[in-house]
This record gives C-alpha cells, sequence and structure tokens, in this order.
C-alpha cells in the first residue's frame, strides 16, 4: 500500500514539475485602440503552398516551374466582392534564403479562407523591361497592396538583385496587368535615397464604405517603411515619394527596436496601416534578437506581430506600442520551413463583410490567414 501511494506521488510530481515547465502561451492586453484580437480559423491553414505550375521565364528563355519553392509573404486587398492576394513565390533555381528567384503570383478567395482561383503564371515579375537590373536574379518580393478610391492598384514591393534591395512601387487597375515604376525613392532630394538599402512601406489607408481605401494624411499620402527602424515618406501621386529627414537631409526614424522586447532585432512595417478615430494603427513586424537583449519568452530570431499608434493629427509622433506580440509563431507550418527559427510575418490585411482578415507568410514557406470577427475602428 505504502509502495503503491509512492507511486502516486512520483506520478503528481512528475506531472506538475512537466506542467510548470512548458513555455506559456503569451497574454497580451488588447487595448481600446488595437486591431483585434485574431484567431486562427480551424482546418484552413496554411492556405498556400508550392505548386508545379509553369510560365515562360523572359529572362532565362525557358518553361520553368516558378512556384515550386516555398509560397509566403502576401499582400491582399478587396476587389469589388473578392479578396485577392498577391504572394512571393520561389522557384528552386538556388539555395539559402534570398538566393533564388521571387516571382508575386495572384490567388482569390470569397470567404477569406478558402482559395477559389489561382493564377498559373505570376503576375508581378523580372522581365526584360527598364527595371531588370534591380530585379534580376533575385527577383520581385513581399507585397504590400492597396487600392484608392478610383480602383488604381498600388503595390509597393522589394526589388532584389541579390546586391541591394530597393522599395518600389507598381500600379494596376486588375491586379493582373502591372506598370513598374521603379524606385519610390528615385527622384527625391536629387536620387540621394535612390540605392539605399530600402523595404516594407505600409501606406495608410481608411475604411470607406467597409473597404480600405488609400487615403491622404495632412493632405498628402503618406507611408510608413523600413525593417531597422520605422521611417515615413509623402506623395502626392502615389509614384514618387519623398522620405521625412531632418534639416541634414538625414532620415528620422519614428521608432527603434527595443532591447528586452520581442522586437529587439527588428520593426519591419506590416501591411497598409490603418486611420482610425484613436489615431494611425500600423501593424509591423518585430524580429526577437538572440541572447542578452532578446525577449527570452520568445524563440531567438522569430518574427511575432505588434502594433503601433500613430497621432493622426501628428503622424510622426508614437502614442502608444504593444509591449507583447498578437501573434506570435505555434503551428508546425510557422515553425518549420527555410526559417526554422519561427515566422509569422503579417502583410496583407483586408475589412471584407465585417470581418478583419489578416494574411501572413509562414516560416518563409507558406500563406496562412487569421481573421477578427469585432470592427472596432469604423470611422
Amino acid at each position: 500500500m505504502k509502495k503503491q501511494s509512492l507511486r502516486y506521488l512520483v506520478l503528481i510530481f512528475t506531472l506538475t514539475l512537466f506542467v510548470c515547465c512548458q513555455p506559456k502561451k503569451p497574454e497580451v492586453a488588447f487595448k481600446s485602440w488595437v486591431i483585434g484580437p485574431f484567431e486562427r480559423p480551424e482546418g484552413v491553414n496554411p492556405i498556400i503552398t508550392p505548386s508545379e505550375q509553369t510560365f515562360f521565364c523572359p529572362l532565362t528563355n525557358d518553361t520553368i516551374p516558378w512556384e515550386n519553392g516555398d509560397t509566403f509573404n502576401p499582400g491582399a486587398v478587396l476587389k469589388n466582392d473578392t479578396i485577392c492576394i498577391l504572394y512571393r513565390a520561389e522557384d528552386q533555381s538556388g539555395q539559402g534564403i534570398g538566393m533564388r528567384t521571387s516571382r508575386l503570383g495572384y490567388a482569390q478567395s470569397v470567404d477569406g479562407t478558402t482559395i477559389v482561383k489561382r493564377a498559373d503564371s505570376p503576375v508581378l515579375y523580372p522581365t526584360t523591361d527598364d527595371q531588370q537590373a534591380a530585379e534580376w536574379p533575385g527577383g520581385c518580393e513581399d507585397p504590400r497592396v492597396a487600392v484608392t478610391e478610383d480602383g488604381t492598384y498600388v503595390a509597393l514591393y522589394t526589388q532584389w538583385n541579390r546586391e541591394q534591395a530597393r522599395l518600389a512601387v507598381a500600379h494596376s487597375k486588375d491586379l493582373i496587368h502591372w506598370i513598374k515604376y521603379g524606385s519610390v525613392f528615385a527622384k527625391a532630394y536629387d536620387g540621394k535615397f535612390a540605392k539605399l538599402f530600402t523595404k516594407s512601406a505600409s501606406v495608410v489607408t481608411t475604411l470607406k464604405d467597409g473597404k480600405l481605401i488609400i487615403t491622404k494624411v495632412n493632405g498628402k499620402y503618406l507611408m510608413y517603411w523600413g525593417e531597422q527602424g520605422v521611417f515615413a515618406a509623402t506623395s502626392t501621386d502615389l509614384i514618387n515619394w519623398e522620405p521625412l529627414v531632418d534639416e541634414n537631409e538625414e532620415l528620422i526614424a519614428l521608432a527603434r527596436p527595443r532591447n528586452g522586447f520581442f522586437d529587439s532585432d527588428l520593426t519591419e512595417c506590416g501591411p497598409p496601416a490603418v486611420l482610425t478615430n484613436d489615431g494611425i494603427v500600423l501593424i509591423y513586424n518585430g524580429k526577437n534578437k538572440s541572447g542578452a537583449e532578446s525577449d527570452t519568452t520568445y524563440t531567438a530570431n522569430a518574427y511575432c506581430a505588434g502594433q503601433f499608434l500613430f497621432d493622426k493629427n501628428d503622424p510622426y509622433k508614437v502614442l502608444d506600442r504593444l509591449d507583447k506580440p498578437f501573434l506570435v509563431p505555434e503551428e508546425s507550418f510557422e515553425k518549420s520551413g527555410q526559417y526554422p527559427a519561427g515566422t509569422v510575418f503579417v502583410e496583407g490585411l483586408v475589412f471584407h463583410k465585417n470581418k478583419w482578415f489578416l494574411y501572413y507568410g509562414c516560416a518563409d514557406s507558406r500563406v496562412a490567414v487569421v481573421v477578427c470577427d469585432e470592427n472596432k475602428v469604423q470611422p
């Protein structure tokens, strides 16, 4: 009897120790201005995975499988009553992150979680045009997509020639045929920033008639951009952008990574920002450091999602910021792939049928979505 009781005590102690040692899922205090909470819809993710579709590449002069490597980092926008997703697709032409060619694929969803149509060929890709030097052989990466009130779709994406990353812009009327305009900073300050390493732009939008529309702030279009910090730029035509600088024409960082937090290494701008009654909400991707300056709650080098609140009257002023991420890598496909440290890389935000749909890349390998049923930002 005593031996049996001892066995029970040992079993209880072992179970208690096991439970206590498990990493706890971080709790996020959702403030009134935050867009969320987002939940993973059951049984649908990942919604986009690699395929063996082929197309004729004008630069290799050959028919190739253009998305058989990985599919990830999606932008998204509403067209009529359909959610359209532009996602980054990589072939298998090289090994290692950044060493293959990226092209932008196109997919559609009516309910936000089920893909009902997917284009056989990429819609934005390196070709024999005036952007070839900036886009070949690395390709077109990580699009953020939004639409104007007159129906012009604006894609802000990264050009990668395996030497320099440049933030570029393209416009379209149908999301299939695009006009490339090249570097967003080509003309600003006599081209001073045209060759600077730049990426990740979130143009400011607002909800109008149940749809996110690109809007002006203080008379100009505004975007937040950058990964080493959050910077800003303005435009009058959504093509040429002027970055915010000081009296010495040096870039002004509105926010930086924070030691000891989930965003200790990078604060990379995510999907289009949203102008609300509370201010401008910018969803971003925070990368955790490794070592003493990291947040040990999260995996070293992992990407988690956070949110900023900027003053709508002074859009360069940070009013608030989440100290804990609202979305972290949890699922197996979010922690295994090209980027095994774990990635939920948010880039596409759509408001559709009174719900928020947030699209993200998983470990640089898949596309997934989370959904919020609460609309707390209707102006």
